[in-house]
Order: structure tokens, then C-alpha cells, then sequence
């Protein structure tokens, strides 16, 4: 099974360098341990504050830039992945999870913030991104934040990047 994860943007290309397959990696990870067992395809917008801003404000009326958005294709319920109830690319077969768009200049601050790599910052929002595309939530402090973070950190235990 393979999955297609396209990766794109406007940040300088010397800045992506070696990113690109880390971002894959978690991607792939993250599918493994949600027993997504279809190939799928995940699109990947790297980017910086203004672009962002920009989406953030005309997607979901927030005037401001974040770290990163999760635009789902599909309405999944968390942990019953089921490809027959997603959309799928007629040419390729591959279900359509979605797309995610991540602030890699947010992304660096926020690793200086919590004292870890940049590599671990990024493999995290793309891990949590993942999350939203199969369905998980976050928007409020009961039982589906505390289920989405649990299983954030075991993703995380996988690619060997544990707090």
C-alpha cells in the first residue's frame, strides 16, 4: 500500500531541505496507527505567517495566523476509519483525506518555546493534522481532546519523538 503525500508551498526551498521526508514519515506513521489500510492521499502546504493568516481569516473567520489547519475531505468518525465512506481519486484509487497547511516559521518559534527540535515541532502539527483529517477533535476539554492527545502521543512514541 502506498500513500501519496505531496508536499508544496512558498517557503525557499533551502529551507525545506530534508523536511520534506520527515513530514512523510510522520504522515505515514500516523495512517499505520490509525489502521488506515487503503492508500490515501494527504496534501501538505508549507508556509508562513501571512499566507496562513490569510487562509485562517477566509476559512474559518480567525484574524490571525496559527501554527495549523486541517481541511478534511471526509466526515470520519475518530478510530473507524472505513474507505468505502470516502471520497476517492477516480484515476488513482486513492482515498482523499484532505489537506493541511503548516506555518513552518510558527513552527520554529513554537520549538524554541517548548525547548524541542524543530524536527519534533513539525513531525507533531503534521501528526495532529492527520488526527483531524480521520476525524479526531479538540474543541473542547472533555473526553475527544483527552483521546486525541493520547493518541497524539503514542503516534509520537512510534517516530521515536516522545516528550
Amino acid at each position: 500500500m502506498t500513500h501519496e503525500i505531496n508536499i508544496y508551498g512558498d517557503i525557499p526551498r533551502r529551507e525545506v531541505r530534508g523536511l520534506c521526508r520527515l513530514l512523510r514519515r510522520a504522515v505515514r506513521t500516523a495512517l499505520w496507527a490509525e489502521e488506515v489500510d487503503a492508500p490515501c492521499r494527504v496534501d501538505i502546504m508549507l508556509t508562513g505567517d501571512g499566507r496562513i493568516h490569510d487562509i485562517n481569516l477566509a476559512q474559518r473567520g480567525v484574524d490571525r495566523p496559527t501554527d495549523v489547519l486541517s481541511f478534511p475531505l471526509n466526515q470520519l468518525v475518530p478510530g473507524q476509519f472505513d474507505p468505502a465512506l470516502c471520497e476517492s481519486d477516480p484515476g488513482t484509487g486513492r482515498v482523499m483525506l484532505g489537506d493541511m497547511v503548516i506555518n513552518l516559521p510558527q513552527c520554529r518559534r513554537q520549538a524554541a518555546e517548548y525547548g524541542h527540535s524543530m524536527e519534533r515541532e513539525l513531525c507533531y502539527l503534521a501528526v495532529h493534522s492527520v488526527l483531524h483529517l480521520l476525524g479526531y477533535d479538540h474543541m473542547d476539554e472533555g473526553p475527544e481532546k483527552a483521546l486525541m492527545r493520547a493518541h497524539e502521543e503514542q503516534i509520537m512514541g512510534e517516530l521515536g519523538l516522545a516528550r
